[in-house]
């Protein structure tokens, strides 16, 4: 099995595929909420857009058969001593925690970590403002890896002391030389605030969480060199922190723009040789993306920049760094009238010249691009994805 590597995929298929039976030490899974959300933000200088959706068509109990096979899977590959913890919020927590228990024994429940973060709130109209989200712990088996944590010494706890010596241990002095192993054990109730605003690890990704969380979760219920699996690895926060700490690590995203934000992340902190497996190469798979995806691997193909306004874009979805318009179409056989309405694009947009990009054109797309070169001195070109493929 490889590790230090990157999946570009469904979760259930690579799991399946690449990862045998008992061999992970610890996996961290932060599967999208059942919060009914639409998350969209633009990163990397504007040259990718990420969009998904915390939607369930038929409630949470669509939620939950999606879930379960998923965590079947992580029971599977999970050594005897390995654990899971599970990163969820109010929406869907009590329906988690019941299927938990189906899969890995009420017996192998270990903790409910409540995570109170220090920054924002949900406010409510009643009730009290939402603050915190869930970690159920479970091991596979009774007979787990944990190391006991401590918290950092209270100001009680080290006025008593005279200084930290060279190994970075706090020391008093009563005639011997005392020792501090820290301060008091770390509880299931975890006060570790969110990423802020200004926060060098922030990076733009609508899910990101702290590094501080991951290096608590990854040094509790994990030794050096162990193996961390993320099966939803988003902007790869939990393989970035695994690398840190000395250990091997997996990580699986069904984003082509996650998982290459994750390869340069990896990079910037110092691994070697990132591999990504998976990424879409094919006209066929370019079809099974979502929109925002296609769009993005078209943009990338291009060197081009996303456009930024979403509302009121004119039909322009991006453009190459001279501002020249492109606009894509997943789709084939895109005809006369998207042309046509691309060229009064072009023309609010003060430019003489654009691209579309889709699968196919029909003959009247291209009848129509050769009449508005000469009747209107548009220079559009259409521009497919086997082209694209081919100059790749």
């Amino acid at each position: 099995m490889e590790t230090n590597v990157i999946y570009c995929g469904d979760n259930i298929e690579v799991m399946r595929k690449y990862i045998p039976d008992n061999s992970v030490d610890l996996i961290y899974a932060d599967p999208p909420f059942f919060s009914n959300k639409r998350y969209e933000v633009l990163w990397d200088d504007g040259y990718e857009l990420r969009a998904f959706e915390d939607r369930w068509k038929g409630g949470v109990q669509n939620y939950v058969a999606w879930m379960e096979p998923r965590l079947r899977e992580c029971h599977r590959v999970l050594k005897p001593t390995g654990s899971l913890y599970l990163h969820c919020d109010y929406h869907a927590n009590a329906y988690l925690r019941i299927l938990l228990d189906r899969i890995f024994g009420e017996s192998n429940f270990q903790n409910e970590i409540i995570w109170h973060y220090g920054l924002g709130a949900f406010q409510k109209t009643r009730g009290f403002p939402s603050k915190h989200d869930t970690l159920f712990l479970y091991s596979k088996t009774s007979n787990f890896v944990f190391n006991k944590l401590r918290g950092e010494p209270t100001r009680q706890m080290l006025a008593k002391y005279c200084h930290v010596d060279e190994r970075g241990r706090y020391m008093v002095s009563y005639g011997k030389k005392y020792y501090l192993k820290g301060g008091k054990p770390i509880d299931d109730v975890w006060d570790i605030p969110t990423i802020s605003s200004t926060s060098a690890e922030r990076m733009g990704y609508p899910t990101q969480k702290p590094e501080k969380l991951l290096e608590r979760i990854i040094k509790a219920s994990s030794n050096p060199t162990d193996i961390i699996l993320d099966p939803f690895c988003g902007c790869g926060t939990s393989i970035a922190v695994a690398q840190k700490l000395g250990r091997r690590w997996i990580g699986i995203d069904v984003s082509p723009t996650a998982c290459k934000l994750m390869e340069k992340r990896m990079k910037k902190i110092g691994a070697k040789d990132v591999k990504i497996i998976g990424l879409p190469k094919t006209v066929e798979e370019l079809k099974n993306l979502t929109p925002f995806e296609f769009q993005n691997w078209v943009m990338e193909k291009l060197l081009a920049r996303i456009n930024p306004r979403k509302t009121g874009d004119m039909g322009i979805d991006g453009y190459y760094l001279d501002g020249t318009p492109i606009q894509v179409k997943q789709s084939e056989d895109v005809g006369r009238n998207v042309v046509d309405n691309f060229e009064t694009a072009i023309q609010r947009s003060g430019k003489d010249k654009g691209v579309i990009v889709a699968f196919s054109f029909t003959k009247g797309a291209y009848e129509e691009a050769a009449r508005a070169k000469n009747e209107m001195g548009l220079d559009i070109k259409l521009k497919t994805i086997e082209e694209i493929l081919k100059e790749s």
